[in-house]
Formats: structure tokens, C-alpha cells, sequence
């Protein structure tokens, strides 16, 4: 099978992009640098925020999403794949602007609850804009997945460590009890698991190391782009 390329459509954050493509290295099974897949990667910081866009009529990030494709499609990407789950509300727009197929994260991470977790509930995690815009209802619910939203202070929680702290480049050592407390609080309403339903929450859960069980949807993206491009995942 010939072997294709990743194109990165990112900067959505920096730091969520690195470790998106930290986690393609990897988890692509090869014996030495030739045995890696091609990636290329466009950080693009000047996409405005998704969630402001989606709640409060800020400034559309489409434009700014399009160059970036653009300029992964000059590159020869055979595939796209957005390290931003707020981002896939606007994935409609952006497959119609091109033939090159994008990766579905919430779509991919649903299959993998139903196929990890049957029978159990989820907890999805997440900004604001991608809960309260339903942007993984459509998928979970398609996939045969019982889940539950976070309330409004586990939101406003999650906002603020997404955002004031991930985001803001924060200590994240000091947020481990405030991340344990808002967790126990989820599980005692019926949370099996969690999906860590925006890039900056692997990057928390995997620093603080809190008890889950997590579904990682950025580590499931990953080894989906690795499988489309003709590679073996390491699991």
C-alpha cells in the first residue's frame, strides 16, 4: 500500500498541537526515523477563539482555518486532522472548501467508547462552544454511547483550566486537587469515564495523573490519521 501524508491544521492551541503530533511519533510503529509517517504541520495562532465565535458572535476563525488548509493542501497532505475538538462545529464548512478529507475527531472518538466502554456511561469534558453547540452529541449518540454533560460550575471549572491555565501556559502541579475534586464530583453523578473532550485536557490529565478512566480524543485522532496513511499503531 503506498503510504500517505498528515497535514496538521493547528495552533488551536500551539501546545495541543505539539502534543498531537508528539503522539503520532509515538504511536506509529516503526524501527527508525524512515519508518515514520510525513507530517505537515501548520500552527496557525491567529485563528480566532472557536468557542467565542460559536457563543458570543466573535470573530469567525473559518477564514484563518481555510488558509492554513490551504497551504497543508500545497504541501500534498492526503489527510487533515485539527487538534481542536471546538474547531470540528466548523467542519462542515471546511469540507466543503476542499477534496482533501478531514478526520472527524468526535466521530473517531465515539467508536472508540463504544468499543472500549459498552454498556457504561461517559462524561464528556469540554469548552463551553463544544458543549453547548452539541458538536460530539450527534457521534455519541450514532455510536450507541450513554453520556452525560458536565453542569454549569464543572463548566465553568473546565473553562477556567483550559483556558487560565493550559492555555495561559500556567503551573499545572498546583490544579491537582481542584482537577481530582471536579472529577469525583461527575462520577458521583453517574460518570463511568471521561472524555477528554478538548486538547488541553490530555495534556492535564497526563501531567496530573488522576484517577479516570479516560478516552484520550486526541490520542485516538493520532492513531487514525497513522492507520489512513498505511502505518501500523503501536496498540
Amino acid at each position: 500500500m503506498e503510504k500517505k501524508t498528515i497535514g496538521i491544521l493547528g495552533g488551536m492551541g500551539p501546545l495541543a498541537t505539539a502534543d498531537l503530533y508528539r503522539k503520532i511519533v509515538e504511536h506509529t510503529r516503526a524501527a527508525g526515523d524512515n519508518g515514520h509517517v510525513r507530517v505537515f504541520i501548520d500552527s496557525n495562532c491567529a485563528i480566532p477563539d472557536r468557542t467565542a465565535a460559536i457563543l458570543r458572535g466573535g470573530e469567525d476563525p473559518v477564514p484563518e482555518m481555510l488558509s492554513a488548509l490551504r497551504n497543508l493542501e500545497k504541501c500534498g497532505a492526503d489527510c487533515v486532522i485539527m487538534p481542536c475538538n471546538t474547531a470540528h462545529f466548523f467542519l462542515p464548512r471546511l469540507r466543503e472548501a476542499t477534496d482533501t478529507p478531514i478526520l472527524s475527531m468526535p466521530e473517531i472518538t465515539a467508536a472508540r467508547c463504544a468499543e472500549r466502554y459498552p454498556g457504561r456511561r461517559a462524561c464528556l469534558l469540554a469548552t463551553r462552544g463544544t458543549l453547548e453547540a452539541g458538536v460530539y452529541d450527534a457521534a455519541l449518540r450514532g455510536a450507541g454511547v450513554d453520556f452525560l454533560l458536565p453542569g454549569e460550575t464543572a463548566r465553568d471549572e473546565l473553562m477556567r483550566l483550559i483556558y487560565e491555565v493550559v492555555k495561559a501556559s500556567r503551573p499545572l502541579a498546583p490544579e491537582k486537587e481542584n482537577w481530582s475534586a471536579l472529577l469525583e464530583g461527575l462520577r458521583s453523578r453517574g460518570a463511568d469515564y471521561f472524555i477528554l473532550g478538548c486538547t488541553e485536557l490530555p495534556i492535564l490529565a497526563d501531567t496530573l495523573l488522576c484517577p479516570g478512566p479516560f478516552v484520550d480524543p486526541t490520542l485516538e485522532l493520532a492513531k487514525a490519521a497513522i492507520r489512513f496513511c498505511g502505518y501500523e499503531t503501536t496498540d
